[in-house]
C-alpha cells in the first residue's frame, strides 16, 4: 500500500537515505562500543564494563527507533553488515583489548561526528518537509550530546 503521509515519494526517498546513513554510524558505534564493554581492560575495568554497557544500551534503542522511523516513511531499512559498512561515516577499529582511556577517547570522537552530522542533517529533513524526522534527529543529537558528556567527564 502507498504511503500517503504529506511527503512527497521523492523527499521520503532522501531522507530515508539519510537515515539509513545514521543507522548505519549507529551500528558502527554499538559496535565499537559493545567491543569497549568486552574488551576493556585496567584497574578500572568493573566500573567501566557497567558504564560501557549502558552506552550500548542507549545506542540500541536509537537504532530500532532509526529503522522504524525509515519504515515509517515507506522504505526498508538497511539490515545487513556490508551495507552497513557502506553508508557509514565512522571508522572502524581492531577490536583489540586497551584501556578505558583510550576506548573512551575513541567512542567520544564517534558520538561527536555523529553529532555533527545530524546537526547537518536535521535541518535537511525538515527543508524536504518532513519535520517529523527533523525533531527526531534533533532528540537524537541530544541523546549523543549527554552521552558525549559522559564520556568526557570520565577522562577528567
Amino acid at each position: 500500500m502507498k504511503t500517503n503521509i504529506g511527503i512527497s515519494d521523492k523527499s521520503r526517498k532522501e531522507v530515508a537515505g539519510i537515515l539509513s546513513k545514521i543507522l548505519a554510524d549507529e551500528y558502527v558505534l554499538y559496535t565499537k562500543t559493545r567491543n569497549a564493554h568486552w574488551n576493556v581492560s585496567g584497574p578500572d575495568f568493573h566500573a567501566m564494563h557497567l558504564f560501557f554497557e549502558s552506552q550500548y544500551d542507549q545506542v540500541d534503542e536509537s537504532i530500532d527507533e532509526i529503522a522504524e522511523r525509515i519504515k515509517s516513511l515507506g522504505h526498508d531499512a538497511p539490515g545487513s553488515l556490508a551495507t552497513m559498512l557502506k553508508l557509514t561515516r565512522l571508522k572502524e577499529t581492531s577490536g583489540e583489548s586497551a584501556s578505558s582511556q583510550s576506548l573512551i577517547k575513541g567512542l567520544l570522537a564517534d558520538h561527536e561526528t555523529i553529532i555533527r552530522q545530524l546537526r547537518d542533517d536535521a535541518p535537511k529533513c525538515a527543508k524536504l518537509g518532513d519535520d517529523g524526522t527533523n525533531d527526531f534527529l534533533v532528540g537524537l543529537m541530544e541523546e549523543h550530546e549527554k552521552m558525549a558528556w559522559m564520556l568526557r567527564a570520565s577522562l577528567r
